[in-house]
Protein backbone atom coordinates (compact mmCIF):
# COMPACT_ATOMS: atom_id res chain seq x y z
CA UNK A 1 0.00 0.00 0.00
CA UNK A 2 1.48 3.39 -0.94
CA UNK A 3 2.44 5.65 1.93
CA UNK A 4 0.35 8.76 2.55
CA UNK A 5 1.55 11.81 0.70
CA UNK A 6 3.41 14.62 2.43
CA UNK A 7 0.70 17.00 3.62
CA UNK A 8 3.16 19.78 4.48
CA UNK A 9 2.83 21.00 0.91
CA UNK A 10 -0.65 21.25 -0.58
CA UNK A 11 -1.37 19.73 -3.95
CA UNK A 12 -2.15 22.21 -6.73
CA UNK A 13 -4.73 19.67 -7.96
CA UNK A 14 -6.88 19.13 -4.85
CA UNK A 15 -7.97 21.69 -2.32
CA UNK A 16 -6.43 24.55 -4.32
CA UNK A 17 -8.63 23.78 -7.33
CA UNK A 18 -11.77 23.65 -5.20
CA UNK A 19 -10.84 26.93 -3.49
CA UNK A 20 -10.32 28.59 -6.85
CA UNK A 21 -13.59 27.33 -8.31
CA UNK A 22 -15.85 27.92 -5.31
CA UNK A 23 -16.32 31.69 -5.73
CA UNK A 24 -16.72 31.28 -9.48
CA UNK A 25 -19.52 28.74 -8.97
CA UNK A 26 -21.22 31.00 -6.41
CA UNK A 27 -21.25 33.88 -8.89
CA UNK A 28 -22.60 31.78 -11.74
CA UNK A 29 -25.14 30.09 -9.44
CA UNK A 30 -26.57 33.53 -8.63
CA UNK A 31 -27.02 34.18 -12.36
CA UNK A 32 -28.62 30.80 -13.19
CA UNK A 33 -30.01 29.34 -9.98
CA UNK A 34 -32.54 27.04 -11.64
CA UNK A 35 -29.89 25.45 -13.84
CA UNK A 36 -27.71 24.77 -10.80
CA UNK A 37 -30.74 23.42 -8.94
CA UNK A 38 -31.46 21.02 -11.81
CA UNK A 39 -27.84 19.92 -12.00
CA UNK A 40 -27.86 19.37 -8.23
CA UNK A 41 -30.91 17.13 -8.52
CA UNK A 42 -29.30 15.17 -11.35
CA UNK A 43 -26.15 14.74 -9.28
CA UNK A 44 -28.15 13.62 -6.25
CA UNK A 45 -29.98 11.02 -8.34
CA UNK A 46 -26.82 9.79 -10.09
CA UNK A 47 -24.93 9.28 -6.82
CA UNK A 48 -27.81 7.74 -4.86
CA UNK A 49 -27.01 4.23 -3.66
CA UNK A 50 -28.36 1.49 -5.89
CA UNK A 51 -26.69 -1.54 -7.43
CA UNK A 52 -23.47 0.51 -7.16
CA UNK A 53 -22.58 2.25 -3.92
CA UNK A 54 -21.60 5.91 -3.74
CA UNK A 55 -17.89 5.09 -3.40
CA UNK A 56 -17.88 3.16 -6.67
CA UNK A 57 -19.83 5.89 -8.42
CA UNK A 58 -17.39 8.55 -7.18
CA UNK A 59 -14.45 6.48 -8.43
CA UNK A 60 -16.15 6.24 -11.83
CA UNK A 61 -16.64 10.01 -11.83
CA UNK A 62 -12.99 10.51 -10.83
CA UNK A 63 -11.91 8.31 -13.75
CA UNK A 64 -14.14 10.24 -16.16
CA UNK A 65 -12.59 13.48 -14.85
CA UNK A 66 -9.16 12.06 -15.72
CA UNK A 67 -10.27 11.11 -19.24
CA UNK A 68 -11.87 14.53 -19.75
CA UNK A 69 -8.84 16.33 -18.31
CA UNK A 70 -11.12 18.28 -15.96
CA UNK A 71 -9.19 19.47 -12.91
CA UNK A 72 -12.38 20.60 -11.16
CA UNK A 73 -13.96 17.18 -11.70
CA UNK A 74 -10.81 15.46 -10.49
CA UNK A 75 -10.71 17.55 -7.30
CA UNK A 76 -14.43 17.34 -6.60
CA UNK A 77 -14.77 13.61 -7.17
CA UNK A 78 -11.39 12.83 -5.60
CA UNK A 79 -12.63 14.53 -2.46
CA UNK A 80 -16.01 12.80 -2.64
CA UNK A 81 -14.42 9.39 -3.24
CA UNK A 82 -12.16 9.85 -0.21
CA UNK A 83 -15.14 10.92 1.89
CA UNK A 84 -17.05 7.86 0.66
CA UNK A 85 -14.27 5.63 1.99
CA UNK A 86 -12.28 4.85 -1.16
CA UNK A 87 -8.73 3.73 -0.50
CA UNK A 88 -5.60 4.94 -2.26
CA UNK A 89 -5.37 1.54 -3.98
CA UNK A 90 -8.97 1.74 -5.21
CA UNK A 91 -8.35 5.25 -6.57
CA UNK A 92 -5.11 4.13 -8.21
CA UNK A 93 -6.81 1.17 -9.89
CA UNK A 94 -9.72 3.28 -11.13
CA UNK A 95 -7.19 5.75 -12.55
CA UNK A 96 -5.27 2.83 -14.06
CA UNK A 97 -8.28 1.89 -16.18
CA UNK A 98 -8.17 5.38 -17.72
CA UNK A 99 -4.71 4.60 -19.13
CA UNK A 100 -6.20 1.76 -21.14
CA UNK A 101 -9.19 3.80 -22.30
CA UNK A 102 -7.46 7.14 -22.94
CA UNK A 103 -3.75 6.45 -23.35
CA UNK A 104 -0.93 8.89 -22.65
CA UNK A 105 -3.01 11.94 -21.67
CA UNK A 106 -4.54 9.88 -18.86
CA UNK A 107 -1.08 9.28 -17.41
CA UNK A 108 -0.75 13.05 -16.90
CA UNK A 109 -4.22 13.76 -15.51
CA UNK A 110 -4.17 10.43 -13.67
CA UNK A 111 -1.07 11.40 -11.73
CA UNK A 112 -2.73 14.71 -10.84
CA UNK A 113 -5.88 12.88 -9.79
CA UNK A 114 -3.96 10.48 -7.57
CA UNK A 115 -2.14 13.36 -5.89
CA UNK A 116 -5.44 15.17 -5.30
CA UNK A 117 -7.12 12.02 -3.96
CA UNK A 118 -4.23 11.39 -1.58
CA UNK A 119 -4.39 14.98 -0.32
CA UNK A 120 -8.06 14.50 0.59
CA UNK A 121 -7.46 11.03 2.05
CA UNK A 122 -4.60 12.39 4.17
CA UNK A 123 -6.85 15.17 5.48
CA UNK A 124 -9.56 12.70 6.44
CA UNK A 125 -7.08 10.36 8.12
CA UNK A 126 -5.62 13.21 10.17
CA UNK A 127 -9.05 14.45 11.22
CA UNK A 128 -8.99 17.60 9.10
CA UNK A 129 -11.79 18.78 6.87
CA UNK A 130 -10.86 17.52 3.37
CA UNK A 131 -11.61 20.98 1.90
Amino acid sequence: MPAPTDTTQASPHGKAVLSELSPLHRELRRAIPEVYKGFGELSKAAFAPGALDRKTKELIALAIGVVEGCDGCIASHGQAAARAGATRQEAAEAIGVTFLMHGGPATIHGARAYEAFCEFADAIESGEAPA
